[in-house]
């Protein structure tokens, strides 16, 4: 009987060390691996999450004057730019701004209901530009932003030529403020024309005296001159907010995303 434990002892023996190496020499890679895949999809996250923080305070103005955006967002910005969720965002504020627009009622027919659009990045995508220059990585560089402005390649932001074109049949006046410069006129008729932008009451853009203004104060100006005129300023798309602060405000303003740059 003895014997015969002995034997049954001496025989579970190699199966026992062989587990023993599988233990020791099998388990610990794929423990090692995943630990490294959890350590990646965690970095993974947190980046997502502060990201969309940044882009929310930037959205939102509470961020200080910025000029370029965080690096580890570089990745980030350009998904969202090219994802779905940046299309559903414009696609929102084109719609609220139909709603409110549709339900105004209007003084009179003397034509001075007003509705105010910003050019790029409002009705224009300078999007095909800003993929090749980091999606807002490099400092704003003036000189090559112009000369892409005379490509006129830019195409329109579909939510917003459905706007442009519901405030046109409802009525508005419809003005252009930009702070493209004087000598880019031609190209930007040209551009907005071929985008699909048509029959706009007045275009204004900066003129050398207006050079060292900010968009802020160059705008606020360029709406108290409408106001002394007596135009009504209901609506006001920008997307940014140096487009819709200042003085003589729209009675409404909506507010477009673009995590790419910063103008004061």
């Amino acid at each position: 009987m003895r014997m015969l434990v002995s034997l049954l002892v001496l025989s579970l023996f190699p199966l026992a060390f062989s587990n023993e190496n599988a233990t020791s020499y099998i388990l610990p890679r794929p423990l090692i691996f995943e630990t490294h895949e959890l350590k990646s999809a965690i970095d993974d996250d947190n980046v997502n999450v502060n990201c969309t923080s940044w882009r929310f305070a930037a959205e939102t103005n509470n961020l200080a004057p910025w000029k370029t955006i965080p690096a580890e967002c570089a990745g980030y910005v350009k998904d969202y730019l090219m994802g779905r969720g940046y299309v559903v965002d414009l696609e929102r504020v084109s719609e609220e701004a139909n709603v409110y627009a549709s339900s105004f009622g209007f003084s009179g027919d003397d034509g001075k209901d007003t509705w105010i659009f910003d050019i790029d990045e409002t009705l224009l995508s300078n999007l095909p530009y800003y993929l090749e220059h980091g999606c807002g990585l490099e400092v704003f560089d003036h000189t090559k932003f112009d000369k892409w402005v005379e490509k006129g390649a830019a195409p329109a932001i579909a939510p917003s030529l459905k706007l442009y074109e519901k405030v046109k049949d409802l009525g508005y006046k419809v003005i252009l403020l930009t702070g493209r410069r004087e000598n880019h006129r031609v190209i930007t008729i040209e551009n907005l024309i071929n985008a699909g932008f048509n029959n706009w009451d007045e275009l204004i853009l900066r003129s050398l005296d207006d050079d060292h203004k900010t968009a802020t104060i160059f705008k606020s100006e360029k709406r108290d001159e409408m106001v002394k005129e007596g135009y009504r300023i209901r609506g006001n798309s920008g997307d940014q907010w140096s487009d819709l602060l200042g003085s003589a405000m729209s009675q409404r303003s909506f507010k477009l995303p673009n995590p790419m740059y910063y103008i004061p």
